[in-house]
């Protein structure tokens, strides 16, 4: 059998994937940027994380749009390719790269980062390719190994975070009194600002990337027309609803912007509300998150990749591969560990700098994707709904470019290079764009109006 012609086994439920992009998202990276945020928005970190849900939740209607109509794997890539234009598609899905292959860089760079200040006598690179090997293995075993896995670990994060939330709660009943627990300040202060919140809402929507990640895992979900869509918008608000819960309670504790340390704010924290016994055991919590997260973004890189291969915009053999015992994408994920080496030479800023571009670009464009499939029905004698097809997408491209242009320069700088590298690499494929990329087969559409 032609190994190429294989396809990816469903078994994942609804819950399966909700958890999936949970993890992906990392519930307790709101805590491990807190710091950050905090000093971005002069300590209003909830009225971030609240602008970028409302944002989101414009965005994810849209995924959900696109993944009921197109229930195959690729994501931005394939939604756009198939409501605008192939070679619209393949910018997006190039740029999309950006943010798949750095995300578990970062989360791994960040992980090694907790263990090596805690255990400073082992060194970085150990933590590194002890991480990359672990996720590794695990999502070359299968997507339901992955997943079980993934169970096991987002219990011991929500703990965690739970157990945070609780010591904040009784510091802040302590110090101020049960008053002290409804407080518009998290919210806003004298040192909020428009501009501010913005440019924490863009650091902010960069943990939202989860309700994106579900879309890659569509080939192996049960009903996906159904799941997916719905997946979308509860990993939105599930997390987002962590995320401002979190951030207000943080936010009580200490109020303002000032820490010794914005990096490692959540430590400091952590050690005020409980001591050096839950410091070490937030530590955990963390290191915890970090695995998850890599398991998922590990899983969904190489899905992305897999579509792009069976489109022979990269190599089929290659990309496209599917291993005859365990059904996953393996070279991809082994592709993805090795470009996750490159974490022993960089940092988090700049890694990071690499994720949002994409992110901002692949959303945009899918609430364009949404707009361009109501003209394109209404003109086959559709109806779809405008406030779904129209209205609703229209918000969400118009926040999603408010955010990218929030990014730093040299976030849009390394990523209109990438892009710059991706159209070069269009023109040849197509031979000076005079030819449209290799097309898909897609065997499930339904037209879109009829999946609303």
């Amino acid at each position: 059998m032609d190994p190429t012609a294989q396809t990816l086994t469903r078994a994942l439920t609804l819950r399966s994937v909700v958890l999936f992009g949970l993890a992906y998202m990392t519930p307790l990276i709101v805590l491990g940027t807190f710091g950050v945020v905090a000093g971005t928005t002069g300590g209003a970190v909830p009225t971030a994380y609240l602008l970028a849900l409302g944002a989101m939740l414009f965005t994810a209607h849209s995924y959900g749009k696109m993944a009921a109509a197109h229930p195959v794997a690729g994501s931005a890539y394939t939604y756009v390719r198939k409501a605008i234009d192939s070679r619209v598609g393949f910018l997006v899905g190039w740029a999309t790269l950006l943010d798949y292959f750095f995300l578990p860089m970062v989360i791994w760079l960040i992980g090694g980062a907790y263990l090596q200040a805690q255990f400073p006598g082992v060194p970085f690179w150990v933590w590194i390719i002890g991480f990359i090997a672990l996720t590794t293995a695990l999502n070359v075993r299968g997507i339901k190994t992955a997943e079980r896995t993934n169970d096991l670990l987002m219990v011991f994060q929500v703990l965690v975070i739970g157990i945070f939330v609780v010591l904040s709660l009784r510091h802040v009943v302590h110090v101020g009194g049960a008053g002290a627990l409804a407080s518009a300040t998290p919210f806003a202060n004298h040192a909020t600002n428009l501009a501010g919140v913005s440019a924490g809402a863009a650091i902010a929507a960069y943990s939202f990337l989860g309700f994106d990640a579900v879309t890659t895992l569509t080939e192996e979900t049960i009903e996906p027309k159904r799941t997916i869509p719905r997946a979308i918008l509860l990993t939105a608000l599930f997390g987002g609803g962590i995320f401002i819960a979190v951030a207000y309670t943080t936010q009580l504790v200490h109020p303002g912007s000032t820490f010794d340390d914005p990096s490692s704010a959540a430590f400091e924290i952590a050690k005020t509300i409980g001591g050096d016994l839950f410091s070490s055991i937030f530590l955990a919590g963390l290191v915890v998150a970090q695995s998850a997260s890599g398991i998922s973004a590990q899983a969904s890189t190489s899905r992305l990749l897999y579509a792009m291969g069976r489109d022979s915009v990269l190599p089929r053999r290659v990309f496209g591969w599917v291993h005859p015992r365990f059904r996953t994408p393996t070279l991809n994920i082994l592709l993805t560990g090795a470009v996750g080496l490159v974490a022993l030479r960089l940092d988090v800023a700049t890694s990071t700098s690499f994720i949002n571009f994409g992110a901002f670009t692949a959303f945009t464009f899918v609430n364009l994707s949404v707009i361009a499939t109501f003209i394109r029905e209404r003109r086959a004698g559709g109806s779809p709904r405008v406030l779904s097809f129209v209205i609703a997408p229209a918000i969400g491209t118009v926040v999603d470019l408010w955010l990218l242009i929030h990014l730093d320069t040299k976030a849009q700088t390394l990523g209109l290079i990438w892009l710059a590298l991706g159209i070069a690499y269009l023109a040849y494929l197509t031979k000076g764009f005079r030819a449209p990329p290799p097309q898909m087969e897609f065997t499930e559409d339904v037209p879109v109006h009829e999946a609303a």
